[in-house]
């Protein structure tokens, strides 16, 4: 039981162990989408902590793709030298970060878009309103924003990139047969949906050339009638590497399933890696490495997961913002799992606040 702290690869990039912190909107910037000091300090403590790589929480390619409040920012070259501090708060403290890059499309709340866009006009129960169907020229200038928000990345001096695709916002969006139902090229059969993606990922890697790190979070299955199936989902997959991809991390879930991706109450072994029959479907259909998401509390099942080969990393959200040094602790032996109790507890209620463990072992005195 050593895989977790040995030393695996992301494309050009070395990590000292197998442990993530997969994407966590921490809503720590300000209206401009600069991260605050708050942020800073949160990625000096999870590099501290022991984690191999940080994702950041996505950061906004375009004004129109603002998610929510208090979303950093990464839309503009005026945000450079700010990301450059942030980047430089996680090497400082001997960590690797990468960014992750995202559009809200159809999600995005209403206080900050007025005018929300998607693949196709869609409304449904889990939106706050309907979206309007995106033109040719806005899906162009969306995927040229996903390659500058890249290339920021890059000048930033952070380690690499991940798309979001997953969750259902942009690239998902594109993705599911229930958003998409365009008949020109960017829509139709699963090729036809996929063009979106690929399209990103040419944008991006001509931006930030063929070494830059740059891999995907990808919602292999919608959970929702009409959606994408995990079927489809493979292959998707399948084509990642050829889309010049370096790894993949698995989740899944579209609006409306928020439990999919972020389920409470994982008391036990068997609640933990809920995803992990999708990354079984997925290593069937690439060689890429796969990063599993998704409710993963013990080292055992960690372990298990990566002599299984059903993943090469574990990738972390809830747990590391309960316990930040969560991968100190168990490589030290101080603790054989994390101690959240997958309460869902943990976003903010008000504007600056700030993600935060708000269960009763993140409030107790340390």
């Amino acid at each position: 039981m050593d895989r977790l702290f040995k030393s695996g690869r992301v494309g050009t990039l070395t990590l000292a162990n197998r442990l993530v912190r997969s994407a966590t909107a921490e809503r720590m910037a300000d209206a401009d989408g600069r991260p605050t000091e708050r942020l800073k300090a949160l990625y000096r403590e999870l590099a501290r902590g022991g984690v191999g790589l940080i994702i950041t929480g996505h950061m906004v390619v375009h004004p129109s793709g603002k998610a929510h409040p208090e979303m950093t920012g990464i839309y503009s070259d005026e945000l450079v030298p700010y990301l450059a501090d942030l980047a430089a708060a996680a090497h400082d403290a001997g960590g690797r970060v990468a960014v992750q890059i995202n559009h809200g499309g159809m999600q995005c709340d209403r206080e900050n878009v007025t005018d929300p866009i998607a693949p196709s006009a869609i409304d449904a129960p889990f939106l706050q309103r309907p979206a309007r169907e995106m033109t040719p020229d806005e899906i162009h200038a969306s995927v040229q924003a996903y390659g500058q928000a890249a290339r920021r990345a890059r000048e930033a001096g952070f380690d690499g990139v991940q798309i979001h695709a997953a969750h259902g916002y942009l690239v998902s969006q594109f993705l599911s047969p229930f958003v998409n139902r365009r008949t020109d090229e960017w829509g139709g059969d699963l090729d036809g949906r996929m063009h979106f993606l690929r399209a990103v990922c040419q944008a991006v890697r001509a931006q930030v050339g063929p070494d830059y790190p740059v891999f995907v979070k990808f919602g292999m299955v919608d959970a929702v009638e009409g959606g994408l199936t995990s079927d489809e989902g493979a292959q998707v997959v399948a084509a990642l590497e050829e889309m010049g991809l370096d790894a993949v991390e698995i989740s899944g879930g579209i609006g409306g399933t928020h439990n999919l991706n972020s389920r409470a109450a994982i008391r036990s072994a068997a609640d933990e890696a809920y995803f992990r029959p999708l990354a079984q479907q997925a290593r069937l259909a690439t060689s890429l490495p796969i990063m599993l998401v998704g409710g993963l509390r013990s080292r055992q099942v960690m372990e298990d997961v990566l002599a299984s080969g059903d993943a090469d990393f574990i990738s972390l959200c809830r747990p590391l913002i309960c316990e930040p040094d969560l991968p100190n602790r168990l490589r030290e032996g101080v603790q054989e799992k994390s101690a959240c109790i997958s309460a869902n507890r943990c976003w903010p209620e008000n504007q600056g606040e700030g993600i935060a463990c708000r269960c009763p072992i993140g409030m107790a005195p340390l």
